[in-house]
């Protein structure tokens, strides 16, 4: 896992945003690409999850005319023990004050 790849993911909101949903599911679901609420396009979201399944932080399937996406959980954990719980922290803090957090540069 390479840290400027992971750290250069994470460093926009919308990919923060897919890691942490993921992180704080303690059932580990897959879910679909679609089912984030990302405020971004269709071109936008895809260039998202390329960047992050590149980085390591996700894992894509792609079926039919979809795409799901999990964690692939203790990987991240080995590498980067308590990334997950920061990114679940703040993706709680976020939504108790009606943000997602600190804003990102785009990259």
């Amino acid at each position: 896992m390479d840290l400027g790849k992971v750290f250069r993911a994470l460093a926009d909101d919308s990919r923060r945003q897919v890691v942490a949903e993921l992180a704080a599911d303690p059932e580990d679901r897959e879910r679909a690409c679609g089912s984030f609420d990302l405020p971004v396009k269709k071109a936008a979201r895809t260039h998202h999850f390329r960047v992050l399944r590149e980085a390591g932080l996700i894992i894509q399937r792609d079926h039919g005319n979809g795409s799901a996406v999990s964690l692939p959980r203790q990987d991240i954990e080995r590498h980067l023990p308590g990334l997950l719980q920061l990114l679940s922290e703040e993706l709680k803090a976020g939504s108790a004050s009606g943000g997602t957090g600190s804003t990102a540069a785009e990259t």
